[in-house]
């Protein structure tokens, strides 16, 4: 290092100071993409989080020498369990798919005009269906959907 590089001891760089230009190549290592390229290990196993035949026979080294007997073995099965035959949703042969549940506030509501207020009060909004027009709806009106009244007298938008 010169002398003229340094002031007040301490280090100043110059411009030619032999250091790597920005533009260079990014080593394989130090990139984010491409993971295949130069991988001299593979990729690692994550075993699941919970102890596997730990309490089963044949963990220790007395019980491994000594062998499991097949009434042992046969006591670990599991049955396989089907389903009953024709009982599920949809598994007719020549059905029409899977039959699907009405949802609340699918069915959407036409126009909406003023309803006729007996009373003459007008302190709530009141809106009543009066069919769809062309399918060509406000925001407002497509925003409605018709829904089952909380104490089950009927639908309403």
């Amino acid at each position: 290092m010169s002398d003229q590089a340094r002031g007040d001891d301490v280090y100043q760089p110059q411009a030619d100071d032999g250091q790597d230009p920005p533009n260079d190549d990014l080593d394989l290592e130090n990139t984010l993409g491409e993971r295949d390229l130069d991988d001299q290990m593979e990729e690692g196993y994550s075993p699941p989080e919970r102890p596997l035949g730990v309490n089963k026979f044949g963990t220790t080294g007395e019980e491994e020498r000594e062998g499991e007997s097949l009434d042992q073995r046969l006591a670990q099965e599991v049955p396989d369990v089907e389903p009953p035959a024709g009982d599920g949703i949809g598994d007719l042969q020549e059905g029409d798919g899977e039959p699907q549940e009405r949802i609340d506030g699918d069915e959407r509501a036409g126009r909406l005009a003023a309803a006729d207020d007996a009373t003459g009060r007008n302190t709530d909004v009141f809106a009543e269906d009066v069919g769809i027009d062309g399918g060509a709806a406000s925001a407002e009106e497509a925003a409605v959907h018709v829904a089952d009244d909380a104490d089950g007298g009927g639908r309403r938008p």
